[in-house]
């Protein structure tokens, strides 16, 4: 399966994060940073109605959705949220959507996050999340043959 991005929050410390594990060249198509609202739209596709709000799981989804399609992806990951200091959107530093989509099965599985923290440590946590859901999403699409799966991504 091959893997795809889209951050906004993580402005692209989930692909570098996936990028320093040796042959991820295998997996990871590339990413796109929308860090900037428009983008979203434009380059995703997501509708613009949504993107009043972009801090939702809509906007989470549609920048998981878009990774797939623009990248040609099998799973697109979505990040967005708030790194702080300030609130953005009505919502508080360290309110993180991240959502996971699996082109393949048409399924996607969105969730919010209430960090804490600075910045950093806001930003590696959504990373964190996202490799957990990535994981999971892998798993759940893997044949059931009684094997296991090798290799992790640390």
């Amino acid at each position: 399966m091959t893997l795809a991005t889209a951050e906004s929050l993580t402005a692209g410390l989930l692909a570098s994060t996936l990028a320093e594990v040796p042959g991820c060249s295998t997996v990871l198509r590339g990413g796109v940073v929308a860090y900037a609202t428009d983008l979203k739209g434009t380059v995703l596709g997501i509708d613009e109605h949504l993107l009043t709000h972009v801090v939702s799981e809509s906007v989470a989804v549609g920048m998981a959705v878009g990774a797939t399609r623009v990248l040609g992806s099998d799973i697109g990951v979505g990040t967005t949220g708030v790194a702080g200091p300030e609130w953005l959107d009505g919502q508080s530093p360290g309110t993180v959507w991240i959502a996971v989509h699996n082109a393949q099965t048409g399924q996607t599985q969105a969730r919010l996050l209430r960090l804490s923290g600075n910045r950093e440590g806001i930003r590696r946590g959504a990373v964190d999340a996202c490799l957990v859901d990535i994981e999971f999403v892998v798993r759940d699409a893997a044949p059931r043959t009684g094997g296991t799966l090798s290799g992790t991504l640390e």
